[in-house]
């Protein structure tokens, strides 16, 4: 017995609903979102830590779990089985992958990526998919959205040679985003939709940005959350250690303990 049939039998006996388990058994789709978003972002911290490998063999498993519960949910109910989803994905990278599996010349990964484009427009015509930005999930985090509509507009060919655009454009976006700013002094404090937008327009400039340096923007933002959060605690520790509370202490006293925290990385 292989290891994915090992598992898809333990799932289907789990789901059994004489004998298996009254927690598995009551499960649903809207039920499984949870699992499957808080197990993804579980595998994402293992890849940080490939040396680890248990502990990345585990994450894996726990995302395959949750595809192979959807798929033992969904035999039971005759729309479609675990192999199904399989061959199916094994189909699209086939069709998907002429380069390899057929006679097509793709001499780098931008012409893959141009190729594999193409082809799922192709593919698409035969749904109601209409722009080349189809397909970006609806449900996707706002920085992670907007790279991947990026991509997907590069690959048609909208987009600038190279960082020097999107370099531009940030500081456009910066000095739309100050007059904003500064035109907001004399209204109301719930007048932000402006604000709020040139804002958004800003982020986005830089997430262009990152994704011409080759930088994934997620990534990028979350080593710099975790270099605040550390040097922020390195702060805390400061003001424990001459016993006094951050809230009764100026910003210049604060910022004292944040330099020295950045001179013990160095």
């Amino acid at each position: 017995m292989t290891g994915i049939e090992r598992l898809h039998e333990i799932m289907t006996r789990l789901r059994d609903p004489q004998t298996g388990c009254p927690w598995d058994r009551e499960q649903t789709l809207e039920s499984l979102k949870p699992c499957v978003l808080e197990e993804t972002y579980e595998l994402l911290s293992a890849m940080d830590k490939p040396e680890d490998k248990a502990n990345h063999i585990e994450e894996l498993g726990d995302v395959l779990l949750q595809v192979m519960f959807q798929s033992v949910m969904a035999e039971e109910e005759g729309r479609f089985s675990f192999d199904d989803v399989a061959n199916g994905v094994s189909d699209k990278l086939v069709h998907r992958h002429p380069h390899v599996f057929g006679n097509v010349d793709a001499k780098d990964s931008a012409s893959v990526l141009r190729n594999w484009e193409r082809i799922k427009q192709l593919e698409h015509k035969k749904e109601s998919r209409h722009s080349a930005l189809d397909g970006v999930p609806a449900a996707l985090p706002a920085l992670l959205k907007a790279q991947r509509t990026q991509e997907k507009a590069s690959r048609v060919g909208f987009d600038w040679k190279d960082a020097a655009g999107p370099m531009e454009k940030i500081s456009e976006e910066l000095d739309e985003l100050k007059a904003e700013v500064s035109a907001r002094a004399s209204k109301k404090p719930a007048d932000s939709d402006r604000v709020k937008e040139e804002l958004g327009d800003l982020l986005f400039a830089v997430c262009n940005l990152a994704r011409h340096l080759g930088v994934d923007a997620e990534s990028a933002l979350e080593l710099s959350s975790a270099k605040f959060s550390r040097r922020f605690r390195c702060v805390e520790a400061g003001a424990k250690e001459a016993r006094r509370d951050l809230k009764e202490m100026t910003l210049e006293e604060m910022d004292e303990l944040w330099e020295r925290a950045k001179k013990g990385e160095a």
